[in-house]
């Protein structure tokens, strides 16, 4: 069974953390479109991408998780204001 490019995203870019501070909800998503942008992949709205991690299994409120892969570096770079 083919695995969707939520469940990819969630392989690609997070790994289960239980003793770290997890990612929210708006840092989960922003992962993801940082993820979709180096895929070539139109993200979803963010409603749609809560479902879809409720789906995976992906609790928002404590999502058990932290960012990993080039999607992380990306998400990071592009959320801190450039300096002259």
């Amino acid at each position: 069974m083919a695995i969707s490019h939520f469940e990819r995203f969630l392989l690609d870019a997070t790994a289960p953390d239980d003793t770290h501070c997890p990612l929210g909800p708006d840092c989960l998503y922003g992962l993801y479109t940082s993820w979709c942008l180096l895929h070539s992949i139109a993200p979803v709205d963010d409603i749609a991408f809560r479902a879809a991690m409720e789906r995976c299994g992906i609790d928002l409120r404590n999502s058990r998780r932290r960012m990993k892969g080039p999607a992380a570096a990306d998400y990071i770079l592009s959320s801190y204001p450039a300096t002259a």
